[in-house]
């Protein structure tokens, strides 16, 4: 495939909804304490999850508000949302198919606004400017910086079982889509792109205050937990595969199979960084 330079477009997580869910490990618990705690919330106000995905996040959070209003611009997402939502018994919920840079769309004014593993997709400057005006005067922007499908990368002899073996997973992607990383019609040849905090300062924010939250519990995963956290990934997305989809997944098994331990593996869970700017 040629290289094409990247732009959004709503194929970028084709077919990846339900593997979210299914190979992302969960946020954890300590992540709502931390965050509650950070910002004194005490139940009033909304929440607005920007980039919610599969609600992973704004079904975590919600409980710490009046309400909370996930958006995301793909359909199958929100689906998922919507599916979680109902088994959790969330009715204080409202889902929107928008993308960021069509806020504010009416939504109202919120008290504090989540980005988790989104921002980084959006028109940040747009975003971050229509955002702003959509928090209260003592509001906040959170963004969680969390890698979900995978654990701590490098060598620990204490685990339970095999780690995942994610750098021949990475060789096998690229045997299938090329070396360089792809994203929707797309590619990203230099990645994801960084310089969020002088965004946030041009756009008028203050801040930002930092928390970790430290985790390092391990974690066991079955093989098929791995193979949905592969096609959770915007660069293997299911769609990218098109009819050579059955081989992939044939080739990532029995690579999975060949190295798990009673087809299981073992990760150690990677610390989670919240950063908050105010407007």
């Amino acid at each position: 495939m040629a290289e094409t330079a990247w732009e959004w477009d709503e194929t970028l997580y084709a077919g990846s909804a339900h593997h979210y869910s299914v190979g992302r490990l969960p946020y954890p618990p300590e992540l709502v304490d931390a965050i509650r705690t950070a910002l004194d919330l005490d139940g009033t106000g909304r929440l607005l999850d920007v980039g919610c995905g599969p609600g992973s996040l704004t079904l975590l959070l919600a409980p710490l508000f009046e309400a909370a209003v996930g958006v995301d611009p793909d359909r199958d997402m929100l689906a998922e949302a919507q599916r979680r939502a109902a088994e959790s018994g969330a009715t204080a919920v409202e889902w929107r198919h928008l993308r960021a840079e069509a806020l504010p769309a009416d939504l109202g004014t919120f008290r504090v606004a989540t980005f988790a593993q989104s921002f980084h997709w959006m028109d940040r400057p747009l975003v971050a400017r229509r955002v702003r005006d959509m928090l209260a005067p003592d509001g906040a922007w959170v963004h969680v910086s969390a890698t979900t499908h995978q654990g701590v990368t490098g060598n620990d002899d204490r685990l339970p079982y095999p780690r995942p073996p994610w750098p021949q997973i990475t060789e096998l992607v690229a045997r299938y889509l090329g070396p360089v990383r792809r994203a929707g019609q797309g590619s990203l040849p230099a990645g994801t792109p960084s310089g969020e905090g002088e965004i946030m300062l041009a756009a008028g924010f203050t801040g930002p205050t930092r928390v970790t939250v430290e985790q390092g519990m391990v974690v066991e995963r079955p093989v098929d937990e791995i193979v949905s956290a592969v096609f959770s990934l915007s660069s293997s997305a299911p769609h990218l595969f098109g009819d050579r989809r059955p081989a992939f997944e044939a080739d990532l098994r029995e690579l999975l199979t060949a190295t798990a331990r009673d087809g299981r593996f073992a990760e150690r869970r990677r610390d989670i960084d919240i950063v908050i700017w105010r407007p």
